[in-house]
């Protein structure tokens, strides 16, 4: 059932946490009295997948290193198994992703950061024989966006600081979390309605559609802008300083109607969701 998420810097400790992680949960499950014992628990990641670190040199084969972990999570999320998904997960997109994975499944999730100043993380990844290259090492540092546990798809967050023999993980909160509580309702819960609405695919095509016109024309008129409004939502898509291509746009599209297709959405809160979804991830 429950989802963890690791997130760090390069050779910040993530897959020792990891294996930490599993075999705490192992140990726990294995109790004669525990009610959970029935659960398996499966770590997905990098080094499962055979995704190699040259993966993250070019962003084309980043971005099927990154579908490639989404659809191993997808699979491999129910009720009856604890994933802990052992990936750099640097990006705030990649984990909002999974998170909506979670979310349409109606698991327990959280997310366990691996803290460590980027100094010591370049010194060891310099030290390991499998590490990063220097300049991927330095693109994955400068990129990183540190967990913010006000947004909900790094709540709740667990920091422990990697290569410090004192700090040590905290089990018993991240049971709590993601094993006693209860989960919560599939995707966007107060966003949903009955799947009794018959014209919704309809309406989510449309709706995203309109937006990515109006993304696209507004990068037509060659006049600089930094936000485009929409129709439907006072919202306004944030540009990233450069011309989204109709590919890139579509690619989003795409994935954000995959992920709602099951568990509709209002209609009137499709495009303040999409508008917020392409601001996420552009």
């Amino acid at each position: 059932m429950p989802l963890v998420m690791m997130t760090g810097l390069p050779s910040s400790g993530k897959s020792t946490r990891a294996a930490e992680l599993k075999r705490l949960f192992e140990e726990r499950l294995a109790q004669p009295q525990n009610q959970h014992r029935t659960m398996a628990v499966q770590i997905v990641g990098d080094s499962t997948l055979g995704v190699l670190h040259s993966a993250y040199a070019t962003p084309s084969a980043e971005k099927m290193a990154r579908g490639a972990l989404l659809s191993a999570v997808e699979r491999l999320v129910s009720r009856e198994t604890i994933v802990v998904v052992d990936a750099p997960n640097y990006i705030k997109g990649l984990r909002y992703q999974l998170y909506c994975i979670g979310r349409e499944v109606s698991t327990t999730q959280c997310l366990v950061h691996c803290a460590i100043p980027v100094d010591v993380a370049r010194q060891i990844n310099q030290r390991r024989e499998d590490g990063y290259d220097a300049p991927t090492f330095e693109e994955l540092a400068m990129r990183y966006e540190e967990p913010n546990p006000a947004a909900k798809w790094d709540s709740p967050l667990f920091t422990v600081i990697q290569h410090d023999p004192d700090d040590v993980l905290p089990f018993d909160r991240i049971w709590d979390a993601v094993v006693e509580q209860r989960a919560p309702a599939p995707n966007f819960a107060t966003a949903m309605k009955p799947v009794t609405e018959t014209n919704y695919l309809f309406e989510l095509d449309r709706a995203t559609q309109e937006i990515i016109n109006a993304v696209l024309e507004a990068q037509k008129s060659g006049v600089p802008t930094f936000e485009v409004v929409v129709p439907g939502t006072a919202e306004k898509v944030k540009l990233p300083g450069r011309s989204l291509t109709l590919s890139e746009l579509r690619r989003l599209r795409m994935q954000f109607t995959k992920l709602n297709r099951q568990v509709p959405l209002k209609i009137d809160k499709i495009p303040v969701l999409f508008v917020n979804y392409l601001n996420i991830n552009l």
